[in-house]
């Protein structure tokens, strides 16, 4: 970096204009060659391309289980959610299509439906779909546009010396917004002042998960145009006290299961595929419990991923076995065990004790957020003071 303060001696290199000419070229070859294609990892084969499992170490988990599943040459290729639609659309309209298939969540999909996507009616897959995850795969039509592939949602992971804080009578698997306050309350006044909650609020954390499909939806008993009326006023205000019984580093979380694995906090939500790990080698002193519920019931958000067929598809033949492999009972329990997704169909029960993740697996959206009625969680809510 230096040759950018030093003065130029006559005769001792190039001049700044030819520098920041090479400079411009360099950038503008750069940019032109990722508006063609991509770099693959492993092997070669029909590139997959999606938007999940970007961690490496995910990624290397669902590689070693698609190798598994699928006999066939595939390179599984992870990509940002921005840069995959650009990815689809530029090389469709261009007619140069160098992906066979691809992985993503409902809402990197949708926007695609029709004009990128190929209609996958007549592929054979899975059975025991939920008919609401069928109407999202159309977008709006009649064809399907992606099969569904796995699902998630978020929880409540709590730890034993937490639990022990729960307010009295409370029931871990029914409580209110009120009653996850009260326990934050006491568990922070046990702790020597101390927040034994923590929330994904960090750069890569999904905070904002739990304000439109949960916090608020709970609250105003809808979605988005609810969010705006004296309910939402009163789910912010009920954060502000939440808040305070969170422990500040929560703006450095990004996965839940770090910190509650390392004993920072006690009590954490998030997606599931990001609590997995925090059991560690205590799997018996944790519970996953389902969120709080609110005045207007519990509110919801579903993680929805599909498989779909880009327009002009390297290999449409290879991309419906994939699909098909994919979809099969035994492939959708697995993907269970090796990424803490869980089967998209109604066939592969998750429910059953082989099909529980290890602690060592982790894992876009359809936002299914709804309000479902609750009697217990009418309540009024307490006032708390920080101290």
């Amino acid at each position: 970096m230096n040759w950018m303060c030093a003065a130029r001696l006559p005769g001792s290199g190039p001049s700044r204009r030819t520098v920041l000419q090479g400079v411009f070229l360099a950038g503008a070859a750069s940019m032109a060659a990722g508006c063609v294609g991509f770099a693959t990892t492993g092997g070669g084969g029909m590139v997959f391309l999606s938007t999940q499992f970007r961690p490496v170490a995910e990624a290397e988990r669902f590689r070693g289980f698609l190798a598994k599943t699928f006999p066939g040459s595939v390179s599984y290729v992870t990509i940002e959610e921005g840069p995959f639609a650009s990815q689809v659309q530029s090389q469709v309209g261009a007619g140069r299509t160098q992906v066979g298939l691809l992985g993503g969540s409902h809402s990197d999909l949708a926007p695609l439906a029709g004009e990128y996507l190929e209609d996958v009616s007549g592929v054979p897959a899975g059975q025991g779909y939920p008919a609401e995850f069928l109407t999202l795969a159309r977008a709006g039509t009649r064809q399907s546009w992606y099969v569904p592939w796995a699902q998630a949602g978020f929880v409540l992971a709590a730890h034993e010396d937490a639990l022990q804080h729960l307010p009295p009578g409370a029931d871990p698997d029914t409580l209110t917004y009120d009653q996850f306050l009260d326990w934050a309350v006491a568990a922070r006044r046990a702790n020597g002042n101390r927040p034994m909650l923590g929330l994904p609020c960090g750069p890569k954390g999904l905070y904002h998960r739990f304000l439109q499909g949960y916090l608020l939806p709970s609250f105003t008993g809808g979605q988005m145009t609810t969010f705006r009326s004296p309910e939402a006023v009163t789910a912010w205000q009920y954060l502000k006290e939440l808040w305070a019984n969170t422990s500040p580093s929560s703006t450095t979380y990004d996965f839940m299961q770090e910190p509650l694995r390392a004993g920072a906090v006690r009590v954490g939500w998030d997606h599931v595929a990001r609590l997995v790990d925090a059991p560690g080698d205590e799997p018996g002193r944790w519970r996953m419990l389902p969120a709080p519920r609110g005045p207007r019931g519990l509110g919801h958000m579903a993680v929805v991923l599909g498989l779909a067929i880009p327009r002009g598809s390297t290999d449409r033949h290879q991309a419906e076995q994939v699909i098909q492999a994919l979809s099969t009972p035994r492939a959708q329990v697995e993907l269970l065990r090796s990424n803490g997704f869980f089967p998209g169909g109604r066939r592969a029960d998750p429910r059953r004790p082989a099909a529980r993740p290890p602690a060592g697996s982790r894992g876009g959206a359809a936002a299914a957020g709804r309000a479902r009625r609750d009697p217990v969680a009418a309540a009024g809510r307490p006032r708390h003071p920080r101290g």
